[in-house]
């Protein structure tokens, strides 16, 4: 059997992401961050001051590729380091007042980004949408491929 990437699930999905990525850049631009560091604000904002080794273990992603992200990050005024108080070898990641002054907006384009590649979805289609792509992620945690 012949593999046809358009009747492969995980194929679209692949390309989905990457235009989810490149629509969320064009609104990202503006606000002052990438599309790569959407994942780490996002749990910064949601707590802030998680060391490197939190948001490696929450996001699942290379330890160079964090590296590299926070240090970007640093450099635009989004995120600081500071010494962790209780682990002299880690240091915790804080965000920035710009970074926190650009939650709204940053959530409202990522949202904005999602809507203009599902327009035309009707609510039930998008919900079963999500429920699928759950159970597929959940099949890949069970059998050690998780995300």
């Amino acid at each position: 059997m012949a593999f046809d990437r358009m009747d492969s699930a995980t194929y679209l999905a692949s390309l989905l992401a990457r235009s989810f990525s490149r629509a969320l850049q064009q609104r990202a631009q503006k606000l002052g961050f990438a599309p790569g560091q959407f994942p780490i604000l996002l749990e910064l904002w949601a707590v802030d001051g998680l060391t490197q080794k939190q948001l490696l273990d929450r996001l699942d992603i290379e330890q160079a590729t964090m590296a590299n992200t926070l240090a970007r990050m640093e450099r635009d005024g989004l995120v600081i380091r500071r010494k962790h108080p209780n682990d002299r070898r880690s240091q915790q990641i804080f965000l920035t007042e710009q970074a926190r002054g650009m939650e709204a907006a940053a959530k409202e384009a990522a949202l904005a980004a999602e809507q203009s590649l599902l327009s035309g979805f009707r609510r039930f289609e998008k919900e079963l949408m999500l429920e699928y792509m759950r159970m597929a992620l959940a099949n890949a945690a069970r059998s050690g491929d998780a995300y």
